[in-house]
């Protein structure tokens, strides 16, 4: 028996006016993908236009039906009640005071957007003292408080926040943000950095606990998906925000721990037999993909294994240094994603999880056959 969907289901609509009939207090909808629905005013439907972070309100409900002309792009959040065909508006946003405005394509938008971003980490993760990674916190309320107990500091969160900061600087010139990158960036290599010299390669600890003074590195990670591993994805973004620092700065210091952190891809992740590809894990010992002490990431390769290496860290690399080297790695990423992820005959969506000869692995944890829409945006 199919269930019929007999209860309100609330949700937001994104699309071009088609109209608007004034006397039903009704406006046409249509989305990009050509659907059209038919959107029902109320005496409690308001209005604004979008805001960017920082921005006062900016009310439009007074004026809300005279902006309702046909091919106005705007979004808007309501219900869908089982006895109607009409979704009732309860809040309409505009994107902009003119029917053909787009305030987000304004050149200070993302500007001001990343502007306000990294000061509110700034805040949040220094306050008004010296920054001090010491300080850190991996996790901060909404209103940005910081934990006052004993915490963990894990190389990916901060690598990701260092990469910010380093963006932060390119886009506003700001020093203080610039400051922020490069204390990161030599925090990062004082406690999470390992040097095996006796491989010839750099890896990163999954973080550190730190207690007062006292700080107990954890090497192995503790990520319940890649426990007691190393998985490939922490090493790959532990050279993201150090990168996209090393683009300003020039630091032949980081440039050789990038060096090195490829080195071990290239040795132990990278599979040298006729499959390619690189392996999502490794044995924290022996740095044996293949280990039976892996358990279900045995000898697998997944997603961020072989396309986390662009966005984190690749392309920027590519931009600081123009080295071909690195232009061929972004080329053989490339390349083994478009031959082994995509399976247009079963979904619209990429495989994600594959066993060492690329046999799709269907059955690993949370993941079984679903699709991760971000990882699809990023191939895109």
């Amino acid at each position: 028996m199919v269930n019929t969907i007999d209860f309100a289901v609330s949700d937001l609509i994104a699309g071009y006016v088609t109209h608007f009939d004034a006397e039903n207090d009704v406006f046409g909808l249509k989305t990009s993908d050509g659907r059209e629905f038919h959107c029902a005013l109320s005496p409690m439907t308001y209005a604004k236009l979008v805001q960017n972070l920082d921005e006062a309100y900016s009310d439009a409900t007074g004026i809300m039906r005279s902006m309702l002309v046909p091919g106005r792009y705007l979004f808007t959040y309501g219900i869908f009640y089982p006895d109607s065909p009409k979704f009732e508006a309860k809040q309409i946003v505009f994107v902009g005071r003119k029917a053909d405005d787009y305030i987000f394509e304004k050149q200070n938008w993302w500007i001001d957007q990343v502007h306000s971003l990294a000061n509110f980490y700034m805040k949040a993760q220094f306050g008004d003292d010296e920054i001090d990674y010491r300080n850190y916190r991996t996790t901060l309320s909404l209103s940005g408080v910081r934990s006052t107990v004993n915490f963990r500091q894990e190389t990916d969160t901060i690598s990701r926040l260092v990469y910010g900061f380093a963006t932060a600087y390119m886009m506003t010139g700001e020093e203080k943000f610039l400051e922020a990158a490069e204390k990161g960036t030599e925090y990062l290599r004082e406690h999470m950095r390992f040097v095996d010299l006796d491989e010839g390669i750099v890896y990163w600890y999954h973080g550190i606990d730190v207690q007062g003074e006292r700080e107990h590195k954890v090497f192995a990670s503790e990520f319940g998906d890649d426990y007691d591993a190393i998985p490939a994805y922490e090493q790959i973004y532990a050279l993201a925000g150090p990168i996209q620092t090393y683009r300003v700065t020039g630091d032949p210091r980081i440039m050789s721990d990038t060096e090195l952190t490829i080195k071990l891809f290239n040795d132990f992740f990278l599979d040298k037999s006729e499959h390619g590809g690189y392996f999502s894990h490794l044995d924290p010992v022996t740095l044996d993909p293949r280990s039976e002490s892996l358990g279900r990431n045995k000898g697998t390769k997944n997603w961020n294994s072989v396309g986390d290496h662009a966005p984190a860290y690749l392309i920027n690399l590519w931009l600081a240094t123009g080295k071909q080297e690195y232009a061929d790695m972004l080329e053989y990423t490339f390349d083994t994603i478009a031959k082994r992820f995509p399976d247009y005959e079963h979904s619209p969506f990429v495989q994600e999880r594959f066993f060492e000869d690329w046999a799709h692995d269907t059955t690993w944890g949370w993941q079984q056959n679903r699709a991760v829409v971000g990882h699809n945006l990023k191939i895109a």
